[in-house]
C-alpha cells in the first residue's frame, strides 16, 4: 500500500505528502534559506580572500606533509576557523563561543550553516523526504518549532557530551549543520509512516529501520569516538528529543495562537471562536 493510501494521508493537511514540493512550505522555505546562506557565505568568502587555495603543496617533501596533518587539534581548529566565509564565522556553535562567550543566537544560527556542497546536499535531501511528512502532522507553525527545537537539542547534546568529556573535542571545534533537525524529522517521520520505503545508498529500506539504524550509529560514533563524533553527538540530541515531542505533542501548543473569544450577539455568552483542530496523534494510533 503507498503512502497516499494511509489514513493518515487522506485525513492530512492539504498540502504536503512524502517528498513532496511546495513553494510555499516551511519545509520548501528551509531548503532555499540553508541554500541562499551556503552561496551567500562563499561569495562573502571569496571576497575577502579571493579564490581558495590547496592546503598542502604537492611538491613538499613526505615528511613535511605528515607533519602538518598531525598539527595538534587547536591549530587545526583554527585553520579550519579561518577558512570559514563570514557567516560561517558569525554563526557556528561551539562550547566556547556560545557557552564560554555567551554569544546563545549560535544555538540557532548553527542549524542554516554547511561545511561543503556534500555536506548541504544531504543534509537538504533529507529534509525534502522526511520534513513534508512531520509538517502534514503538526502545520506549518508547530513543524517550524518541532524542527528548530530539535536542533537546539542537537547543540545541547554536543556541548554536554564535551563539557562532560565524554567528546574529546577542543571546546573551540566548530559544528554547523541542518542534520540535528533533520534526525528530528527522521525519528518523527519514522513513527507517523514507519513502513514507507526510502533508498539509502541504493538500498531499499524503510523510515523506521532507516530511523533505528541511524540512531545507533550515532550512539556508536558517540561512544567508540569516532570520525564525526561531535556531529554524531548533535544527531543524537535531535532524534531524542524528536522521539519525546512526538510522544508529547502537546508539548508544541505552547507555540500556536490562543483561541480568540468572541460574544454571541442573541444570547450575549462569551465562546470560543471555532477553528481547525490540531490533527490526530497518529504516533498513538494502534492501526497506524
Amino acid at each position: 500500500m503507498g503512502i497516499y493510501d494511509r489514513d493518515y494521508y487522506r485525513q492530512s493537511l492539504p498540502r504536503g505528502g512524502f517528498a513532496h514540493f511546495d513553494a510555499w512550505s516551511i519545509t520548501t522555505w528551509l531548503i532555499v534559506i540553508n541554500v541562499a546562506v551556503f552561496f551567500v557565505d562563499i561569495a562573502g568568502f571569496r571576497a575577502t580572500h579571493g579564490p581558495p587555495r590547496d592546503e598542502f603543496d604537492p611538491d613538499a617533501p613526505v615528511e613535511s606533509v605528515l607533519q602538518h596533518r598531525h598539527q595538534n587539534r587547536q591549530t587545526r581548529d583554527a585553520a579550519m576557523i579561518a577558512s570559514m566565509g563570514p557567516l560561517t564565522r558569525w554563526g557556528y556553535f561551539s562550547t566556547a563561543t556560545a557557552v564560554y562567550r555567551g554569544q546563545v543566537w549560535r544555538f540557532l544560527t548553527f542549524q542554516f550553516l554547511h561545511g561543503s556542497p556534500m555536506h548541504l546536499l544531504f543534509n537538504m535531501i533529507g529534509l525534502y523526504l522526511f520534513g513534508p511528512i512531520v509538517e502534514a502532522q503538526f502545520g506549518s507553525r508547530r513543524y517550524l518549532c518541532f524542527y528548530l527545537l530539535c536542533g537546539l537539542a542537537g547543540a545541547a547534546s554536543y556541548l554536554v557530551l564535551n563539557t562532560t568529556h565524554v567528546l574529546v573535542d577542543d571546546p573551540s571545534t566548530p559544528l554547523v549543520g541542518a542534520s540535528a533537525g533533520i534526525f528530528g524529522l527522521l525519528v518523527a517521520a519514522a513513527l507517523i509512516a514507519p513502513d514507507v520505503q526510502v533508498f539509502y545508498y541504493l538500498f531499499p529500506v524503510t523510515i523506521g529501520t532507516l530511523a533505528i539504524l541511524g540512531m545507533l550509529m550515532a550512539l556508536y560514533s558517540v561512544l567508540a569516538l569516532g570520525y564525526n563524533a561531535g556531529g554524531e553527538a548533535a544527531h543524537l540530541g535531535g532524534g531524542i528529543l524528536g522521539f519525546a515531542i512526538m510522544k508529547n505533542q502537546h508539548w508544541l501548543n505552547a507555540f500556536t495562537p490562543q483561541r480568540r473569544v468572541v460574544t454571541s450577539a442573541t444570547t450575549g455568552t462569551r465562546r470560543p471562536r471555532k477553528r481547525r483542530a490540531f490533527q490526530k496523534d497518529w504516533s498513538k494510533d494502534p492501526n497506524r
